[in-house]
């Protein structure tokens, strides 16, 4: 299993623990050991359910107990997964939030399921590579997510998830096509300046999907609005009046400086205040929130901040936090390289899978 750094050092690289192994003995027999707990290797089973697919469990699930009992493995378990002690915790909220993720972890005993996760596609025009990367997620820790590229779109897509947000859902959500300028870094600490800039963005990204709505439906309403002579100039000045947007949005790109001046403002948390004070270019974007259980979920806006080629951050406007990514570098290798269409599929799969 590889596993986060502990909070919030996102840089730092990724844990390593085995969870089983595989004797290969004589006469094609092999025997498979549960290397889970601290009572040393015993007896588990692997079985492969189909392509891509296997599941393991343990046969004496007695050696992952320990002499004293369940608050010693909870304070085990919190050193090693954590790096720190139950006294170093003063948060009552993320004493909580702790306690729910050892008993949703331990229940399991190493009896787990295990899916391929494909790596996603990359393109030259995408804005950094895509791939895996390390986040700060306030008082859940450290999650992993999957940052991939859909034309003028970027998703982050939660591999780990937390009691609030599962696996499998869009964490962020980069719109490419609405570039931020952020005002100067004196401005840039009030955070009622930002706030009016993302809302002003926000409000014009809801007039414009709702013109493309009223636009799709006068099209609906026309059987002939492809080939009709009357329709085409509206088909064709909204074509060109996007690829004009397009336009302006790829020469902003190009015109930002290579590096500007950032600062969070005033008010916004972040677990790690070592984040770069310098950044290429942001976004507008929204990030999804929930209840615990996944409860009432919705999407609010937010910034996308790019630092460089292996780091980003997202500001959660509402909750007034920052989240900061950093790349896994540890080499994974696909089996098979997907298209962007069957990479879509497989992200729907996954989400329907997590819920």
């Amino acid at each position: 299993m590889y596993l986060p750094p502990h909070d919030p050092h996102v840089d730092d690289p990724m844990r390593f623990k085995p969870l089983f192994r595989i004797h290969l003995m004589e006469r094609k027999c092999a025997t498979v050991e549960c290397m889970y707990g601290h009572k040393g290797p015993h007896n588990g089973h692997i079985q492969i359910v189909k392509k891509d697919e296997f599941s393991t469990k343990c046969n004496q699930t007695d050696h992952h107990r320990m002499s004293g009992g369940r608050q010693e493995e909870f304070r085990t378990w919190l050193r090693e997964e954590w790096g720190r002690t139950l006294e170093d915790i003063f948060h009552e909220h993320m004493q909580e939030l702790i306690l729910m993720k050892f008993i949703y972890t331990s229940q399991y005993d190493n009896c787990l399921t295990y899916r391929r996760i494909y790596l996603p596609p990359s393109s030259p025009d995408d804005l950094i590579k895509p791939g895996l990367f390390k986040g700060t997620y306030g008082s859940h820790g450290l999650e992993i997510v999957m940052l991939s590229f859909h034309g003028k779109k970027a998703k982050g897509t939660k591999i780990t998830g937390d009691p609030n947000i599962p696996a499998g859902q869009q964490t962020v959500e980069i719109d490419l096509a609405h570039p931020l300028q952020l005002p100067d870094i004196e401005n840039l600490r009030d955070f009622s300046e930002l706030s009016r800039i993302v809302l002003e963005v926000q409000e014009q990204v809801r007039r414009e999907e709702q013109e493309e709505e009223h636009r799709q439906e006068e099209e609906d309403r026309s059987q002939q609005a492809a080939s009709s002579p009357a329709a085409r100039p509206l088909g064709g000045e909204g074509a060109e009046g996007q690829e004009t947007a397009a336009g302006a949005e790829g020469t902003t790109q190009d015109k930002a400086p290579a590096s500007q001046p950032f600062v969070l403002p005033m008010g916004v948390i972040s677990r790690n205040e070592d984040y770069p004070r310098s950044c290429r270019i942001c976004f507008y974007g929204t990030g999804l929130i929930a209840g615990h259980g996944f409860t009432s979920p919705e999407r609010t806006p937010g910034v996308f901040v790019l630092f460089d080629d292996d780091r980003f951050g997202f500001i959660w406007l509402e909750l007034k936090s920052f989240s900061l990514y950093s790349r896994i570098k540890v080499s994974f290798q696909n089996a098979e390289a997907p298209s962007r269409e069957a990479f879509d599929e497989m992200l729907k799969n996954i989400q329907s899978l997590a819920t």
